[in-house]
């Protein structure tokens, strides 16, 4: 690794603590799950509005690169709406967990989408991750099933979304702007999508105060700068190794889960097996991995 991929390294890591929080906010945020991701980006996209430089960004745009940006805003939002579904379904540990086995589908994805060719490396550390996913839900009861299935489907996402911004990402690009167009067409499509199927009572009442309160925490600590970070760090480094470094993700959560709603109670030698494993492979990621 050079200083600058180190340095990118470092920064996805950053992403990754603030990512840790996002399960532990969607617990205490009683929102249903569409309601919560609208939200979220909704407030977050307002944000990045306020800033003069979003503005110049997305006027230097041209047409193709705002219908790309627009498409993979509406691929983070549907991952959202799974992870925060596979948190409502079952519970943080269990959604944190399953993002793991996104580097499995980045090794399998962001070749197709960026162009290049498969690396029987990536796939290895990728697999390896596995176990350690199941290890950490094994033994979750039957009712957590529909979780489980949700936080697959939203590591699927999130490593499409990894590898469309690895494809498409220009270095003469304004992250802001990049981040506030997507979060922005990430809104609407969940709009376009909840309204006929909530209403619009359910779906745009203004949350309460303390819900509120953690949602401008979660847009602001948890959505715009880790993304901010992460979108600077794709300019050197692979989708696949952003993954295989989320997959750190599930610690530091299932961590804090321990500490805020005492989930340690319910962990067993087997889920201290699915942490080691899991870190063994994230470790093993800047000394293997390609750029």
């Amino acid at each position: 690794m050079d200083a600058s991929q180190r340095s990118a390294f470092w920064q996805l890591q950053g992403c990754v603590v603030l990512w840790g929080f996002t399960s532990i906010l969607g617990r205490l945020i009683t929102l249903p799950a569409l309601a919560l991701v609208v939200w979220r980006m909704a407030l977050a996209a307002l944000l990045l509005a306020c800033l003069p430089k979003v503005w110049r960004g997305l006027h230097r745009m041209d047409a193709p690169a705002l219908r790309r940006h627009a498409f993979a805003g509406g691929v983070i939002a549907l991952h959202w709406l799974a992870f925060y579904s596979a948190i409502k379904l079952a519970n943080a540990s269990v959604a944190v967990a399953c993002l793991a086995v996104a580097s499995v589908f980045a090794a399998i994805i962001e070749p197709f989408v960026t162009g290049r060719r498969h690396e029987r490396r990536e796939l290895l550390l990728g697999v390896l991750a596995v176990p350690g996913v199941w290890l950490l839900v094994g033994g979750i009861p039957k009712e957590m099933l529909g979780g489980v299935a949700a936080g697959i489907v939203a590591a699927v996402l999130t490593a499409t979304y990894a590898s469309l911004n690895k494809r498409y990402w220009s270095a003469t690009a304004e992250p802001a702007a990049v981040t506030a167009l997507q979060l922005g067409c990430g809104t609407l499509l969940l709009l376009a999508i909840g309204l006929p199927v909530l209403g619009g009572e359910t779906l745009l009442t203004p949350p309460g105060q303390s819900d509120l309160g953690w949602l401008l925490v979660l847009s602001i600590v948890c959505t715009i700068a880790p993304l901010l970070m992460w979108l600077r760090a794709l300019q050197h480094v692979s989708a696949f190794t952003t993954q295989l470094s989320l997959n750190l993700e599930p610690v530091y959560a299932i961590v804090l889960a321990a500490l805020v709603f005492r989930e340690h109670q319910e962990l067993t030698p087997q889920f201290y097996l699915g942490v080691v494993v899991i870190l063994a492979t994230v470790f093993l990621q800047p000394r293997n991995a390609p750029d």
